[in-house]
């Protein structure tokens, strides 16, 4: 075995131990049964503890995904405003574009 992949077995070991160690200790020292607020209704409805065939509302997912969509906005906004004064006339109207469409579809919601 090379010298170089020495360090990276001990590494290896060590965060295995490490979680191992921590896993080990939160089963023991954690609490068993879950708190009042802990089995409260969700912030959509969504009650946590039903029978497993009874429907529940679409109302989670429908936030769900408008929650990743806003945050997706966000991922692409970052390269603009790190170099916006670099980028044409062109691509700031494509910018304005991009936020009319996001800002329609969050009144839209």
């Amino acid at each position: 075995m090379n010298l170089e992949f020495y360090g990276l077995f001990i590494l290896l070991a060590f965060s295995l131990i490490l979680s191992g160690i921590i896993s080990i200790a939160s089963f023991t020292l954690g609490e068993k049964s879950p708190d009042k607020e802990k089995v409260s209704v969700y912030e959509c409805g969504f009650d946590p503890v039903h029978n497993p065939g009874e429907p529940f509302s679409i109302r989670f997912f429908l936030i769900a995904i408008l929650f990743l969509v806003f945050d997706l906005e966000i991922s692409f906004l970052f390269p603009w405003s790190v170099c916006s004064n670099q980028v044409s006339l062109d691509g700031q109207f494509i910018i304005f574009v991009f936020l009319v469409i996001l800002t329609w579809g969050l009144v839209y919601e």
